[in-house]
């Protein structure tokens, strides 16, 4: 399997055809246990997440590490999940001329959420760039048509706020911008914390494939090509109406699930140190199975993130096999639902098994792609506690160079785990495998972005760096380490918007 994984790399990416050596082996062995086919994907609280939680706690017992959940390893977090029966429900365009049907996941999609209605019929109508239709353009009880901001667009450039009183939003989605949506979409779903309350005035918000928004705006006086050449030019926009309605008949279907943190704990050395903790965690959930794209209806999640739950494992092994003694405690946290809204942290964060207080640091894997070399690491929150300091020190031995989010538009901070220890007062971090702008490393990495995420073929056949892989276990091993043996905990530094005493 090895062999064949670095011809594949060979022959897609030249540069990166090396050999992987013992360690990285190992590291791939986990990788590969939790992304085969045979975990379905993990999507939480799926017979696959269960599997896969199983091998993570067997796994944990087996290289020493002190349950440290509340059932074991254990840590059931309840949720409920609302899902859009897509093969029972139907959406159509209905002009005089005729209905004309759209294709749920492929052609358009909607947020999923507690409270909206079985039926919607509405006449649409196009939300130009003033917040406000003109006057006698009533927008009451009818569907705006808006064109999406790309994902990771600056503020100014977002889709401005929803009128009162309309019926739904229908986006136009944008596939310009550092990412986009995926199409086809795997699935209409929504999970959440069980007795979250429901958001208020909630109303159906759905996204159309631009592939076919010209059907849209028959009849209207405009093309969405005129439009969308307005908006890329940043001219203003006109509000009209369109002659249609949107028509949709939606089969919500609810359930109660349960999906597990798993926690585990490698006692400190030190007499007053053990009772502090450094927090290394990870999300062990995927998508499961959804929307086929090119007959593949896996998406099995491997570098996001069974990858980097597979480092965890393998600093456990590490650490075992070396007989290593830290003088802090290490908290291991693999959570759950990470892809549903990072519930499984947010559930920890108000349900710790371990006080608030004598968790020093988080260090979150998610995010991270070894796609090319590794000479430049992104670091989030770089320069709110001194673990930026850590982290630089910890690099510069390695000839790594550390640098902020050069993309804070795209939002990575606020969009994995670390952002709830972040919340509970805890410094935390996230790394990203960096690159400079108009590079060959950019492009890969924009390719991975445009061909891979959150994708079927985010799989155990897909190219990778094995020595930028190897680099960056090895960094974080080192960051660890370090955090876990210094006389000091690390502090949030002066002026940080991020710290406690700033919110």
């Amino acid at each position: 399997m090895i062999r064949r994984l670095v011809l594949l790399i060979a022959l897609c990416v030249p540069l990166l055809a090396t050999e992987p050596n013992a360690a990285t082996r190992r590291w791939w062995s986990y990788v590969t246990a939790l992304a085969n086919d045979g975990m379905e994907g993990r999507d939480t609280g799926s017979e696959g997440y269960k599997r896969a939680a199983r091998y993570v706690s067997a796994e944990f017992e087996r290289l020493g590490l002190q349950p440290a959940g509340e059932k074991g390893y254990f840590q059931s977090v309840p949720m409920r999940k609302i899902k859009l029966n897509t093969a029972q429900s139907e959406v159509a365009l209905e002009r005089k001329s005729g209905a004309h049907p759209l294709a749920w996941l492929r052609e358009i999609t909607m947020a999923a959420a507690s409270g909206l209605p079985a039926r919607l019929s509405a006449p649409l109508i196009f939300h130009g760039s003033a917040p406000e239709p003109p006057a006698g353009l009533d927008v009451k009880g009818k569907i705006l048509v808006r064109l999406s901001a790309p994902v990771g667009a600056p503020a100014r450039a977002q889709t401005p706020p929803v009128p009162k009183g309309v019926a739904g939003t229908l986006g136009i989605d944008n596939l310009d911008g550092p990412e986009r949506r995926r199409w086809p979409a795997a699935y209409v779903v929504s999970v959440a914390l069980d007795g979250a309350p429901a958001p208020p005035d909630r109303i159906p918000a759905l996204s159309l494939n631009p592939a076919v928004a010209e059907e849209v705006f028959q009849g209207s006086g405009h093309t969405y090509a005129e439009l969308k050449k307005l908006y890329d030019a940043g001219q203003p926009l006109p509000w009209f109406e369109i002659p249609a309605t949107l028509r949709a008949t939606l089969v919500w279907e609810t359930s109660a699930i349960e999906s597990d943190n798993i926690l585990g704990v490698l006692p400190g050395s030190d007499p007053v140190l053990k009772n502090e903790y450094v927090v290394v965690s990870a999300h062990l959930d995927g998508y499961g199975f959804g929307e086929p794209i090119h007959g593949d209806g896996l998406y099995n999640g491997a570098f996001d993130d069974a990858a980097y739950v597979a480092t965890l494992l393998d600093l456990a092994a590490q650490w075992k096999s070396s007989a290593t003694k830290l003088r802090r405690s290490i908290l291991f946290a693999v959570v759950t639902g990470e892809e549903k809204g990072l519930l499984g942290s947010r559930y920890y964060s108000a349900h710790t098994t371990i006080p608030v207080d004598r968790m020093i640091a988080n260090i979150n894997l998610d995010q991270l792609r070894p796609l090319f070399p590794l000479k430049l690491l992104t670091m989030l929150a770089v320069d709110d506690s001194t673990l930026g300091d850590t982290a630089r020190a910890v690099a510069a031995q390695m000839g790594i160079e550390i640098q902020a989010d050069p993309e804070p538009d795209r939002n990575l901070l606020r969009r994995s785990d670390h952002i709830n220890f972040m919340r509970s007062g805890v410094p935390a971090t996230g790394f990203i495998f960096g690159y400079r702008k108009g590079s060959p490393e950019e492009v890969i990495y924009r390719r991975w972005y445009a061909d891979r995420y959150h994708s079927p073929s985010d799989d155990l056949n897909q190219p990778w760096d094995p020595e930028a892989a190897a680099k960056f276990n090895d960094f974080f091993r080192r960051m660890v380490e370090t955090v876990a043996n210094a006389d000091g905990r690390p502090k949030w530094k002066p002026g940080s918007k991020l710290a406690p005493a700033a919110r």
